[in-house]
């Protein structure tokens, strides 16, 4: 049986009716991905409560490219894509299947921009990081969306809403980065827990603003205050979240969790849409 036909059966036993919700995970420090703390079993209980997916597609902050790309690999490798931390987050494997035909119907979905099929890429740690807590046995597909750097929000924000036929198929959407992450003013004494004063006054914002569907103001965030441009001072962990406000529907709601700041500058806040 070929990788198109194996997804169409995959996916046959779905209600229309049914939609997966759709994600946005804070991933914060990559030893989230090997340590049980209060964000990874955020994420595993969060996997718990929702349907099975028939796939994982992820928005990952660390996959910033000129142009749009999805990974088309029947088996995506590992990137461990960072420096500084101990061997034990490099020894890292999580090989979670890849789904060509999931990465050619998405590039067929998508009108607002040219996607290139990738076999170059892979699952940095803003996606197994958090997946391999979701999903520890890696049986799931796995692939990953670029971020076109030139780019802003609005246009990101429209592009995921063309990717909403997915979550009828049983795909999670998922958008991995953190709302608040100026790292250049990180604190140390601040580690485990705690924000500036400028870092909870954005975080304020932009949770009300999820609430309320406020979502003009959410791409708009340069228009949001000195704090929130603190908060974002380059946009790559912001814009994934612009990814599931563009799959809200006018029925769903939002919910947050794993609510918390950390290091002084940056915030966990994920939210799911539903």
């Amino acid at each position: 049986m070929n990788t198109l036909s194996q997804f169409k059966n995959f996916t046959s036993n779905l209600s229309q009716s049914d939609v997966m919700p759709a994600l946005f995970m804070g991933h914060g420090s990559p030893m989230n991905g090997i340590e049980v703390n209060e964000f990874s079993k955020g994420w595993a209980n969060m996997a718990k409560s929702i349907p099975q997916p028939t796939a994982v597609l992820v928005v990952s902050a660390h996959w910033f490219t000129n142009g749009t790309k999805i990974t088309a690999m029947d088996f995506p490798p590992t990137i461990h894509d960072f420096g500084g931390f101990p061997q034990a987050l490099f020894d890292v494997q999580y090989p979670a299947p890849g789904n060509p035909a999931l990465a050619e119907e998405t590039k067929n979905l998508i009108t607002k921009a040219h996607v290139e099929l990738d076999h170059d890429w892979g699952l940095d740690h803003g996606a197994w990081t958090v997946v391999r807590h979701m999903y520890p046995n890696a049986e799931i597909p796995v692939l990953q969306l670029s971020i076109d750097y030139t780019k802003g929000a609005q246009y990101h924000y429209d592009l995921a809403k063309e990717l909403s036929a997915l979550r009828k198929k049983g795909v999670l959407i998922l958008g991995s980065g953190n709302m608040v992450h100026n790292l250049r003013m990180v604190s140390w004494e601040m580690i485990n827990g705690g924000g500036y004063d400028w870092a909870h006054e954005a975080s304020e914002k932009f949770k009300s603003a999820i609430l309320n569907k406020d979502h003009h103001s959410l791409i708009n965030f340069e228009q949001m205050g000195s704090d929130v441009r603190l908060a974002i001072p380059t946009p790559e962990h912001y814009l994934p979240l612009m990814y599931i406000l563009g799959l809200q529907s006018d029925k769903e709601e939002a919910l947050l969790f794993n609510d918390k700041a950390v290091g002084g500058s940056l915030t966990m806040t994920s939210v799911k849409v539903a």
